[in-house]
């Protein structure tokens, strides 16, 4: 079977990632309803009850909305940050919780995945690298800047998962109220085209075999703008850094064709 990754969907009004190996399943946020999540997978074939464990980036509605209600029908453990855990309210009579201690990897059944700490507008934030028979998939979506020691930890990827939320001036004049703008440009917001083209440009190692574009603001951003910004920056580089890289597209309102590996 190998390793296969679905994103069940990414963007402001939810996100979920289904990674599957030979032998197990872990579900990346569950941000849509217990009955949207239900049609997302069965939209890709695969049985909720197969899912193993449910990893969770931070607290934020779009990334944990509908993990009591799924966990209330399909118990499964949980793991997520101390701070995430607060901030969520999650208690063990939703779910066996784990604590994940940001930098130190987790090893469930086949898994090894590694929460990374990031800076956004939560309580403890992480993204995560996960590595499955010798496939590495990181996944970066709800950050507001790359830094050098994240750049670090994501290299070697043969999947990279990328938030390229916002356009800089569709935002600027965009329907937004200027503090939500200056939240969403901030540190503590949401990497732009132009943040992520810069580091595909210059940082990114050329290792994958896919770029995925996640979390499109459907209000300050468009899959068109944000594809052609990453596509540039791509062929900016250096022919010889080029390893053949295929650059995909996460949606919102649907499941995005499954990668393989």
């Amino acid at each position: 079977m190998g390793v296969a990754v679905n994103i069940l969907g990414s963007g402001s009004s939810g996100n979920a990632v289904l990674i599957s190996s030979s032998r197990s399943r872990l579900l990346f946020d569950i941000g849509f309803s217990k009955t949207e999540t239900l049609n997302r997978l069965g939209q890709v074939d695969i049985a909720p009850e197969t899912i193993d464990a449910i990893f969770v980036s931070h607290e934020h509605a779009d990334h944990v909305s509908g993990l009591r209600n799924f966990c209330k029908e399909f118990p499964r453990p949980v793991f997520m940050t101390e701070g995430t855990r607060q901030a969520a309210r999650v208690r063990d009579s939703i779910a066996p919780l784990q604590t994940l201690r940001p930098g130190l990897s987790t090893e469930f059944q086949d898994f090894v995945v590694r929460p990374i700490p990031v800076s956004h507008d939560a309580a403890e934030p992480v993204a995560f690298t996960v590595v499955v028979e010798g496939i590495k998939i990181a996944l970066l979506v709800d950050l507001g800047e790359l830094t050098p020691a994240i750049c670090r930890e994501i290299r070697d990827s043969h999947c990279l998962i990328l938030e390229s939320n916002h356009d800089v001036e569709m935002l600027r004049v965009g329907p937004y109220p200027w503090i939500i703008k200056q939240r969403v440009m901030s540190a503590q917001g949401h990497l732009s085209n132009s943040a992520t083209g810069n580091f595909l440009a210059c940082q990114y190692d050329g290792n994958a075999e896919y770029v995925v574009l996640a979390h499109i603001s459907q209000v300050n951003n468009h899959p068109d703008i944000a594809r052609n910004s990453a596509d540039q920056a791509l062929r900016s580089r250096p022919k010889r850094s080029l390893f053949g890289s295929q650059l995909r597209m996460a949606y919102q309102d649907r499941p995005a064709e499954t990668l393989h590996f």
